[in-house]
């Protein structure tokens, strides 16, 4: 059974079983908010506080925490963790089972193939004394393939692609490709000079299908 209690939603819902939604982490916290066309997947954990816009979609057993916020036309992939405190902008697309730790910031029409992994700290279990989060900034654009893996702190510019199984270490120029371990900053090719956009996209961005960046 779901409790919708915690749930504040726009027109055409589709919410399946087994959902957690508007999960209560404290006693004063607000609702999960979601609006029109979203579609949340059998098996969902969404905190309160959770702010997502329309044509909001998760997979399966996706957790969101607390204090995240996201845009319109965003998709969550099956067993993808958000640990809270993240904003995400419109259009973009986090495939399954990456992890998006706290004090991350990402961009518009965004990529993330499966396992992405972003990371926001820099010395794990050392000089907590020094402790202080800070994820990744994942601006417009960007394409993350599967496995990458991005460091803390670690800015990666617009329009930027990183390939496959990239570990991302330091910062990256707009309009660059990232390959290899450590990644290795290359010009980008023409050929990825695209905007990013899905064909779920298209009835709302007609005119942009192959314009470059």
């Amino acid at each position: 059974m779901t409790d919708t209690s915690n749930l504040v939603a726009g027109q055409d819902l589709e919410l399946q079983p087994q959902c957690v939604i508007g999960h209560k982490y404290c006693e004063d916290c607000g609702p999960v908010r979601v609006g029109d066309h979203a579609r949340l997947r059998a098996g969902a954990i969404i905190y309160g506080d959770v702010t997502a816009g329309d044509y909001f979609q998760t997979g399966h057993h996706v957790m969101i925490r607390e204090h995240t916020t996201m845009g319109d036309h965003v998709v969550i992939g099956t067993q993808t963790v958000i640990d809270g405190r993240v904003t995400i902008g419109d259009y973009v697309k986090i495939e399954s089972q990456c992890y998006i730790p706290t004090h991350t910031t990402i961009g518009s029409r965004v990529f993330f193939g499966p396992g992405v992994t972003l990371t926001n700290d820099r010395y794990p279990l050392k000089q907590r004394d020094q402790y202080k989060p800070e994820g990744p900034i994942i601006e417009d654009g960007v394409t993350l393939g599967g496995n990458v893996v991005v460091c803390p702190g670690v800015r990666i510019g617009e329009g930027s692609f990183v390939a496959a199984g990239a570990v991302v270490t330091a910062d990256v120029p707009p309009m660059s490709l990232v390959v290899g371990v450590p990644g290795r900053v290359r010009d980008l090719p023409d050929h990825l000079a695209e905007r990013n956009i899905a064909l779920s996209w298209m009835k709302f961005l007609p005119n942009e299908g192959g314009v470059t960046a």
